[in-house]
């Protein structure tokens, strides 16, 4: 069932990959959405490394997903699939995209939907998705961080590490971030961080340790693997996980194994693009049942960098790359034509 959508669409594309100054405005035809999906008219889009990666070639989108960027966005439903409840049609989501979100409209599968609630513009919506989504899985499932605990979290003002200081803090959790300079710290700490260490000026190893009086964290999230992850080791305390969600410090690490045994550690990891619908689909039960009513009640909001018109996508990408940017770049879609 339609509520009515034109044929073709403004949205973002690039000929051949590269800089983002390859990003460019153009008009394609607007998405069918397949039985269990939903077309969304989008209001604002959130902007995520991976946005980045796959436009400079190094993250392919899998199979069947749309080659458009865009992994989050915020809108109304214009459109429903035959296997998608009527009662969808008209509503405001946020929505997790396998991609299309740099278009006037995007197709998601339905119960990847989160609803919008009163109170909350599309705008802060667009920048809750993918960094949610993430951050539940890896620090709360796969971390199995919890109440009392402390946590590492490298990048610490990204979209993901502001995220995991705001849901850590919400669940009674220590957070302890790195940051590249003094003003990032700050920003840190003010949104809730406990201990935000500069990395270009102090061992982040040894920092911990005296923080923690020597007892090290439970958890780290790391997003830079390569030699951070020997390092990373050192601040775990016995019966530690570290988990992987970015190399982009390198793909390879050399380990002492005989210490992850004497010291009982759990490395693990994921990517959560490729993983399936039905996982996607009871991540979000999980996140609506659990996360989601934090924000809607306005206890906790996403940090927002800067805003970008749809077709200024370049200088997002560019921002985002250049590390200046503290919590979530968002493109604004509606009226991009």
């Amino acid at each position: 069932m339609a509520a009515g959508k034109p044929a073709t669409m403004q949205a973002i594309g690039f000929e051949q990959p590269g800089a983002p100054d390859v990003l460019a405005i153009g008009e394609v035809a607007v998405p069918e959405p397949g039985p269990a999906d939903v077309l969304i008219r989008v209001a604002y889009a959130g902007v995520n490394r991976p946005d980045c990666l796959q436009r400079a070639g190094a993250y392919p989108p899998p199979p069947g997903a749309s080659p458009i960027l865009g992994l989050e966005v915020a809108g109304e439903i214009v459109a429903v699939g035959a296997d998608v409840p009527d009662t969808m049609l008209g509503q405001p989501v946020a929505a997790l995209t396998p991609g299309g979100g740099y278009g006037e409209y995007c197709t998601a599968p339905w119960n990847h939907c989160l609803p919008v609630p009163a109170g909350m513009d599309m705008k802060t919506a667009a920048a809750l998705p993918e960094t949610l989504f993430t951050v539940w899985h890896n620090l709360f499932e796969r971390g199995m961080a919890r109440d009392g605990e402390r946590v590492l979290v490298h990048g610490g003002t990204s979209g993901i590490g502001t995220m995991a200081i705001l849901l850590g803090k919400a669940f009674g959790m220590e957070m302890i971030v790195t940051c590249g300079s003094e003003t990032k710290c700050a920003a840190a700490r003010e949104i809730g961080a406990d201990l935000a260490i500069n990395y270009r000026e102090e061992d982040f190893v040894e920092a911990v340790k005296a923080h923690t009086g020597g007892e090290g964290v439970n958890v780290v999230l790391d997003m830079v693997s390569g030699d951070y992850v020997p390092r990373n080791l050192k601040c775990l305390a016995e019966d530690g996980r570290h988990v992987t969600i970015a190399v982009l410090g390198g793909a390879k690490a050399e380990l002492n194994m005989a210490v992850v045994m004497m010291r009982r550690y759990c490395l693990t990891g994921s990517t959560l693009r490729p993983r399936s619908d039905a996982f996607k689909a009871a991540l979000a039960d999980e996140i609506a049942a659990d996360a989601w009513p934090l924000f809607a009640r306005g206890e906790i909001a996403p940090v927002m960098d800067k805003t970008f018109p749809l077709a200024e996508a370049a200088a997002a990408h560019a921002r985002m790359e250049a590390g200046e940017h503290v919590g979530k770049i968002v493109l604004e879609v509606a009226g991009a034509s």
